[in-house]
C-alpha cells in the first residue's frame, strides 16, 4: 500500500461498525501505526472496535484540537516523510469537515503528500439525502453566531439565499442550544420555509422530519445535548 494520510470516517454516536464502514476501511487501519486525531480516547475505543485485533498499546496518537498549535502541527507528519502512511479520525463522522483535521490535510497537500479519503457516514449528506431539499445546489455554514441578534440575522440572510438562489442551507449548534436555534429559526423564518431537523443520524434514536416552518410550531423536538443538523429550504 502507497505511503499516505488516509482520512479515517468514524462512527456516528454508538451505532455498530458493520453497518457503516467498509471491510477495507479496517485493513487500512491495522496497517498504520501512527495516527492523528480528535480525542486519544474516544479514538482508542473507536479503532479496537473497528480493528479488534489491533494492538493499541503500539501506536502513536497526535492529538489534534482547537488547543493545538500550529508549530505542534506542523510536526505530525514526520512519520509520513519517513515513508509510513498514517490516519486521520475524527470524534464522529469524516475527518476534515467541520472538523480541526482539515489543518493537518491542508498541510500534507503543500508538502505533496498523498491524501486518501475512505468511504464512511457523513451526516451533512445522509441529512441532506433524507432531506428532500435540493442536492446540486447546497451550502454548509458551521455555527451560527452565539449572540441572538446576530444569529437571528444570520437565519434571515440563509432564508433569502433560499429564495434567491434556489439553494439548500444547512448549519449545526452547540448540542446544549439546539432548542434556542430551533425557536430562532420557527420565529423568524416565513412559514412556508421548509426545515429538517436531523439527528440521531444512522443511530437507533435518528430522527429526520421535514416540515413547512408553521407545521413546527409548537410541536418542536427535544434535541438537548443532541448532535443535529438543521436545513432549511423553500
Amino acid at each position: 500500500m502507497q505511503p499516505a494520510l488516509f482520512l479515517i470516517p468514524a462512527t456516528l454516536g454508538e451505532t455498530e461498525h458493520r453497518k457503516v464502514l467498509p471491510d477495507y476501511n479496517r485493513d487500512v487501519i491495522l496497517s498504520i501505526r501512527h495516527f492523528i486525531v480528535e480525542n486519544v480516547r474516544t479514538a482508542r475505543r473507536f479503532l479496537k472496535k473497528a480493528a479488534p485485533s489491533i494492538v493499541i498499546d503500539a501506536l502513536t496518537f497526535y492529538e489534534l484540537n482547537r488547543h493545538t498549535s500550529p508549530e505542534q502541527v506542523s510536526t505530525f507528519l514526520a512519520p509520513l516523510a519517513k515513508g509510513e502512511s498514517m490516519g486521520v479520525i475524527s470524534e464522529a463522522g469524516c475527518p476534515a469537515i467541520a472538523d480541526p483535521g482539515a489543518d493537518v490535510v491542508a498541510l500534507a497537500q503543500r508538502k505533496g503528500y498523498r491524501v486518501t479519503p475512505l468511504v464512511g457516514p457523513s451526516s451533512l449528506l445522509l441529512a441532506l439525502m433524507a432531506s428532500g431539499f435540493n442536492g446540486q445546489n447546497f451550502a454548509f455554514h458551521g455555527y451560527l453566531p452565539i449572540e441572538a441578534s446576530a444569529r437571528v440575522e444570520r437565519i434571515r440572510m440563509l432564508e433569502a439565499r433560499i429564495y434567491a438562489g434556489n439553494q439548500t442551507q444547512l448549519f449545526i449548534e452547540t448540542p446544549y442550544r439546539n432548542g434556542k436555534l430551533l425557536e430562532d429559526i420557527v420565529r423568524t423564518c416565513r412559514a412556508t420555509t421548509k426545515l429538517c431537523i436531523a439527528a440521531g443520524i444512522t443511530c437507533e434514536e435518528e430522527y429526520i422530519r421535514t416540515r413547512p416552518v408553521k407545521e413546527w410550531a409548537g410541536r418542536l423536538p427535544d434535541l438537548n445535548r443532541k448532535p443535529a443538523i438543521f436545513l432549511i429550504y423553500k
